[in-house]
């Protein structure tokens, strides 16, 4: 048996799920490894940014980020695709990818340190990984004390805040509702098999599914996309990809509300932002205002090199 590639992460890490997930559907060896105290050094000795996933592969090559790692194994490994042959469905699933990992990445941790039965959920959880298995009680309460102290400020790294919130869990609510109507016919979203942009949407949600306040939501209204974000955590092919005839009647809506709607005039204007040196930025969406800092990474999105004309043009029904 090949010797198992090592993927050190966390169950509460919506990168670092994606990626196992991604191997198992490729049939890729590989051993989850919790990132903890106990494997700093390891860790250390081979991340060159404090992130996880962190992916080590048998002849000991380090990766990170969880995209460029679905991008070089899908190079290496193309077969079962994760990329629809039909061009317009293949470029909305890397688009949704995209908006995954960018914008769903919003849904989750506002609702993660926003409410307080979700702050010590999930301060609990990171803390009984990080300590040992024998750790008093108290000394567990007491970490995760101080992982929510830390935690709660970060949200503005997101855009979250009481100015914010509506806007945050409007778009929320409205995907669970798209998503669950475009589930009605398919398992998958592009089909009867995972695409890329499955990989980038399913773990931002299948992370609300684990902390209470959303995941009262979309057990209550969206017992399809439970079971879609369920089936995610070990897909299979079951059949082909689907053509964008068939998709666009329930996908488009996705993209006119959620992705050219909120995402594209975000990720433009985090663009414009970096480009002037602003540290923060704000513009309206929906008729509101929303205000975070400037996101270096995310300029070099694929989303932003295509941007918001390209969408509309090749989807006109967005444009509604």
């Amino acid at each position: 048996m090949p010797a198992p590639h090592r993927i050190f992460g966390s169950e509460l890490s919506p990168y670092s799920v994606k990626v196992r997930a991604y191997f198992r559907y490729k049939g890729i060896p590989h051993e989850w490894i919790v990132r903890s105290a106990s494997n700093a050094a390891e860790y250390q000795r081979h991340a060159r940014l404090p992130l996880i996933p962190l992916v080590v592969t048998p002849e000991d090559t380090a990766m990170q980020d969880s995209t460029p790692i679905l991008e070089r194994f899908e190079a290496e490994q193309p077969d079962p695709t994760i990329h629809p042959g039909d061009p317009v469905s293949g470029f909305v699933s890397a688009l949704l990818e995209e908006f995954g990992d960018e914008w769903g990445n919003k849904w989750m941790f506002h609702y993660r340190w926003t409410y307080e039965p979700d702050q010590w959920s999930c301060a609990e959880r990171i803390a009984r990984d990080q300590l040992p298995a024998a750790a008093p009680a108290e000394q567990l309460r007491a970490a995760a004390g101080a992982i929510r102290e830390r935690m709660i400020p970060r949200l503005s790294f997101v855009g979250s805040s009481a100015q914010t919130r509506p806007l945050i869990e409007s778009s929320f609510e409205r995907t669970l509702a798209l998503v669950e109507a475009h589930l009605a016919r398919r398992p998958y979203l592009f089909g009867s098999r995972p695409a890329f942009g499955d990989f980038g949407l399913a773990f931002q949600l299948y992370e609300c599914l684990t902390d209470p306040t959303p995941s009262a939501a979309i057990r209550a209204r969206a017992p399809r996309t439970r079971a879609w974000i369920e089936r995610m955590l070990d897909p299979k092919s079951e059949g082909p990809f689907e053509t964008w005839d068939a998709l666009g009647p329930t996908l488009a809506p996705f993209l006119r509300d959620e992705v050219a709607g909120l995402f594209l005039p975000w990720s433009t204007a985090n663009a414009r932002a970096l480009a002037a040196g602003e540290a923060e930025f704000e513009l309206l969406l929906a008729g509101r205002p929303f205000r975070q800092q400037t996101q270096k990474y995310h300029a070099r999105s694929p989303s932003f090199e295509y941007g918001t004309s390209h969408v509309n043009s090749i989807l006109p029904e967005c444009r509604s």
